[in-house]
């Protein structure tokens, strides 16, 4: 089964197919992608590529799962350090010691929705089920990380928090700075309320190009954009930002997507790392 084609992103249909950024395959030191619902041996309602072990799946299925996802794009599952997502603009700085959390161990942190290295082998990973996972790259500093921008992550900026953490932890310069916004729920189909729509026209950069209002009291808002912009005011250059073209809520059977599944479901997640 192949994936929804992109103007933007590198398909990949292989045995494991996932998306990739074409301005970070470029550089010859970072392997990332990100996931779909297929080439997994995940059964039943997680079928086939879960990446959760809290969503209810069996743990040996979610484990194969990374251990394919990895060897997919090149590093090992050993390496991989699982967030702790719960909607903040937190961000943590990864180290060799933190390989396995999440994954072989349990994690030891909460609250962690952003991931940041400069190590090699230390493989970053944040999940997603419609929210916007974002993937930044520094090429000079040989810096990475991702970052998961829910609608309240979005709000609060997590994509501008990350960029200012990599500047002050790792001497990055914004402008250097590739970010790539991935497949995720789109204008499309992101619906909100008023309630919602009030945080997002709190935003100094708000505007009617980055929201539809339906006039019934709803509203779709572009969590691409709102990132974006975001990037922008950060210092990242508008030619370094890729912005995904793929809404999850649009595709529910190849990628997972809270708005039409429920809490049945699996979960898509980021992957990036530097090699040596």
């Amino acid at each position: 089964m192949s994936l929804p084609e992109s103007r933007t992103l590198t398909v990949h249909n292989g045995e494991v197919p996932y998306y990739s950024f074409p301005a970070f395959d470029r550089i010859d030191f970072v392997r990332h992608g990100f996931s779909t619902r297929l080439g997994g041996v995940s059964e039943g309602k997680f079928s086939s590529m879960n990446l959760s072990f809290t969503r209810g799946d069996d743990d040996k299925a979610v484990r194969e799962n990374f251990d394919r996802f990895c060897a997919a794009i090149g590093v090992d599952a050993e390496r991989v350090v699982v967030s702790a997502q719960t909607h903040t603009v937190n961000v943590y700085n990864a180290t060799a010691a933190d390989c396995g959390r999440g994954i072989t161990r349990e994690r030891g942190y909460t609250d962690v929705d952003g991931l940041i290295t400069d190590e090699p082998n230390v493989v970053l990973c944040t999940q997603y089920a419609d929210c916007v996972p974002l993937f930044f790259v520094d090429p000079v500093h040989r810096v990475v990380a991702t970052s998961h921008a829910g609608w309240r992550g979005t709000v609060g900026g997590i994509g501008q928090v990350t960029v200012e953490r990599m500047a002050r932890d790792y001497g990055c310069r914004p402008s250097d700075i590739l970010v790539g916004i991935g497949p995720s729920i789109g204008r499309c189909c992101f619906e909100v309320d008023t309630p919602v729509m009030d945080e997002f026209s709190k935003l100094s950069f708000f505007d009617g190009e980055c929201y539809t209002d339906d006039k019934n009291g709803k509203y779709h808002i572009d969590l691409w954009e709102v990132n974006r912009r975001y990037l922008l005011e950060a210092g990242v250059k508008a030619d370094n930002i890729t912005v995904t073209d793929v809404c999850t809520r649009c595709h529910p059977d190849k990628l997972w997507s809270h708005r039409y599944c429920g809490n049945d479901r699996g979960s898509l997640a980021a992957f990036i790392a530097i090699v040596e």
